[in-house]
């Protein structure tokens, strides 16, 4: 199977939760990571996220910085990365900046039980839509897919749900976390892990390859896996 060199990057607090109860995309990451963050997407060729961040956050995953995109057209590449969106039931508004924000091209894996017409709908709108008559998005049939159109270094921007399948599959090469100086608390806060979890036997070890300390306290870790 061909596939993308793959990272995972997220931002959490000291006590591993990635957003507050009420998950609604609380900010977490200081200003001096959001620009690590915007480097990392203009030096990806692609941006993934997985159904629930791109159904209730429907974001951007452009490159903020002028400059950037800037270096990226010099190097013959579009201005922003490629969007991936993995989603069971692609019920995206049309009107999403997931879809409209960029320039950018927008890709959506998704499953037949998505209905036709809005399939349709957002192949109009531009969007490359890969639709896998399983219950679920096939990833290492995806991951195949993105390394047959161009990618080569994939970022992956979560949630909890997708992050933890990548890693289960052994689709993933290496994790960054941005761990800030917060406690946010609470039994439902979402963690960069969710999915099923794992026995202790199965936990995925991971090696520690780099530690940067942030001036706001916040510490970046990165792992090999």
């Amino acid at each position: 199977m061909k596939r993308p060199y793959t990272f995972i990057n997220v931002a959490a607090t000291a006590d591993g939760k990635i957003d507050t109860f009420e998950r609604k995309g609380s900010a977490i990451s200081s200003a001096q990571d959001k620009a690590r963050v915007d480097e990392l997407r203009a030096n990806a060729d692609a941006v993934l996220v997985g159904g629930k961040t791109l159904l209730e956050e429907q974001p951007k995953l452009t490159v903020k910085s002028e400059a950037l995109r800037e270096g990226r057209i010099k190097r013959g590449a579009a201005p922003n990365p490629i969007k991936v969106g993995v989603v069971t039931v692609a019920d995206i508004p049309l009107e999403s900046d997931f879809i409209k924000a960029g320039p950018a091209r927008a890709v959506i894996f998704t499953t037949s039980q998505t209905s036709i017409s809005h399939i349709e709908a957002l192949r109009a709108h531009g969007v490359e839509v890969f639709v896998h008559e399983s219950p679920r998005v096939n990833l290492k049939q995806m991951m195949n897919t993105l390394s047959e159109i161009g990618v080569n270094r994939l970022m992956v921007e979560g949630g909890g749900t997708i992050n933890f399948e990548l890693m289960k599959l052994g689709l993933v090469d290496e994790l960054m976390i941005y761990i800030a100086p917060l406690i946010f608390g609470g039994d439902q806060s979402p963690t960069l892990a969710a999915g099923n979890g794992f026995t202790r036997n199965e936990a995925i070890a991971l090696k520690l390859e780099k530690v940067e300390t942030h001036e706001d306290g916040g510490l970046l870790l990165i792992y090999k896996l």
